[in-house]
């Protein structure tokens, strides 16, 4: 595995289904700015605001033209038609819950003051991945921001 943090911001991300587990990757993508599709035959009406457009459909193998990333939260059949498209026009999948039908894991990942922290465990075990998030949320200092200030500081002052 090759650890990544993706800059989403303006790009085209799909969503492959419109259940909970949809619903629960939808809010990380807007945050990090992307352009967020859903496109499932029925989706919780928590999908459905603003900043996502949903298509009440099946997937057809064209919606991943133009993606930069996909999250396949379907039932396997469709996660492995899903996984063939985007094979064919080199995108990774995140298939949740599904690894033998993704290319890419999204684990538990902790987000503060500017820093990331990423945890995966190969899409084998995301509750021991989740217990990782929290040991690390809880590790990390209150102060974070002020260790963020003080490097951005730095660093000018290295630059100049």
């Amino acid at each position: 595995m090759f650890p990544a943090c993706l800059k989403l911001e303006s790009r085209r991300v799909i969503v492959i289904g419109g259940g909970r587990v949809a619903a629960g990757k939808i809010d990380a993508l807007l945050a990090a700015g992307a352009e967020v599709t859903v496109i499932a035959p029925e989706v919780r009406p928590e999908i459905e605001r603003a900043g996502v457009t949903v298509q009440n459909r099946a997937f057809e193998d064209a919606d991943l033209d133009g993606a930069w990333w996909v999250v396949a939260a379907a039932p396997p059949d469709v996660n492995r038609r899903v996984l063939e498209a985007a094979n064919q026009r080199r995108i990774f999948v995140n298939a949740v819950d599904d690894p033998a039908h993704a290319t890419a894991y999204a684990g538990g990942v902790v987000r503060r003051d500017g820093v990331t922290v990423a945890i995966s465990t190969d899409g084998r075990a995301p509750a021991i991945a989740g217990l990782l998030r929290e040991a690390i949320d809880a590790w990390l200092p209150r102060d974070l921001d002020a260790w963020m200030a003080a490097a951005d500081e730095a660093r000018r002052l290295w630059k100049d």
